[in-house]
């Protein structure tokens, strides 16, 4: 079953706490999940201030800059893993490094019929 683990971080802890993962640690993790034929994909998002908000309200599209809501943690980045169960997946999604600092969301990716 595929879950999806979104990586949840003040940025500004997540550069600069002494428990701060540095890139190389990582990317040695992310080796490790993908040799063991678990991580289907994983990617670092930039900077919450690159982001930009899109929402459709009565047929018009309204366009933000930045997050979706103010909040003390922001998303920074994301596992998509291969798990057997939610167990494994947790299992996973607490080694990530980042998790140190900020906190991991594991969530079952859902099978859309298309």
């Amino acid at each position: 079953m595929k879950y999806l683990c979104l990586v949840y971080s003040n940025e500004h802890t997540l550069h600069n706490s002494p428990d701060s993962p540095q890139d190389a640690e990582c990317m040695a993790y992310a080796e490790s999940i993908q040799g063991s034929g678990r991580m289907l994909v994983a990617e670092a998002l930039e900077s919450v201030q690159t982001a930009t908000t899109v929402r459709m309200r009565g047929g018009k599209l309204s366009i933000t800059d930045g997050p979706f809501a103010e909040t003390k943690e922001q998303l920074a980045g994301f596992y998509l893993i291969d798990a057997k169960d939610l167990n494994e997946a947790i299992q996973v999604a607490g080694n990530i490094p980042a998790a140190r600092v900020g906190c991991v969301e594991v969530r079952p990716v859902r099978q859309l019929q298309v």
